[in-house]
């Protein structure tokens, strides 16, 4: 392991075997003295592998939102499930909602500068964000409310860790506003189908992901259409 990817003093990850396009290398789950973080899909391998990596048992898990690849397996420990909202504790955990990538996100925080993130942000790669079920809008908020937090550690939902947190956080902000940027552009210059648009705002974007940029474009159209700055038109 590099050191950059080691684990922080006091967390054990157990990664899934689920890798994907989306889920990167596969799903995280935390392991943080008897308790679960995003126990992941509904694996007997890996949950057995999470089981033993609580040396200590497990009295309840948390979870940082409700996606099968994070959740699923959690009624398979048979421990107390919770699912903290903003200023609520759960174990040794403190949630701040992280609305974003879905309308249940949240960060859990431990030990006040350890942040389990689920999909607010990932070890490596940008956060899928699916119109009318995440937003936007709400995302940027999050992530700069992440921001004024002294952390030290970012620990993803999919990813490495992430050891310079306001680095991570400066970068995807600055991400979905230069990807904001170039769509603006686009729209100014009179495109307005959603081919135009991706080949012009994604033109990075690999074929294999197209489909998941043009969810992306929807995404940043609803924001656009939410603050009164999108043209008429527009193929939706």
């Amino acid at each position: 392991m590099h050191d950059f990817d080691r684990d922080p003093e006091g967390v054990v990850r157990v990664r899934a075997a689920n890798p994907s396009a989306l889920t990167l290398d596969g799903t995280n789950t935390y392991v943080v003295g008897r308790w679960v973080v995003d126990p992941g899909p509904a694996d007997g391998e890996h949950l057995d592998a999470v089981r033993s990596a609580a040396r200590e048992g497990i009295e309840g898990v948390v979870l940082t939102h409700g996606h099968a690849d994070h959740a699923e397996g959690a009624d398979q420990l048979s421990v107390p499930v919770h699912r903290p909202g903003e200023g609520e504790t759960a174990g040794p955990f403190s949630a701040l909602a992280t609305p974003g990538h879905s309308t249940d996100s949240v960060c859990l925080i431990w030990r006040e500068h350890v942040c389990f993130t689920g999909d607010t942000v990932l070890g490596s790669g940008s956060v899928f964000i699916a119109p009318g079920e995440g937003s936007l809008s709400e995302y940027l908020d999050s992530l700069r409310r992440l921001r004024a937090l002294p952390l030290e550690v970012l620990c993803p939902g999919h990813g490495p860790y992430v050891w310079d947190p306001d680095a991570k956080l400066d970068e995807y902000v600055a991400h979905r506003l230069e990807r904001e940027r170039r769509l603006v552009e686009a729209l100014e210059a009179g495109m307005r189908t959603r081919d135009e648009l991706l080949d012009s705002a994604w033109s990075d974007a690999p074929t294999e992901l197209r489909y998941f940029a043009g969810l992306s474009l929807a995404s940043h159209l609803e924001k656009l259409e939410e603050e009164g700055r999108l043209p008429e038109g527009v193929e939706r």
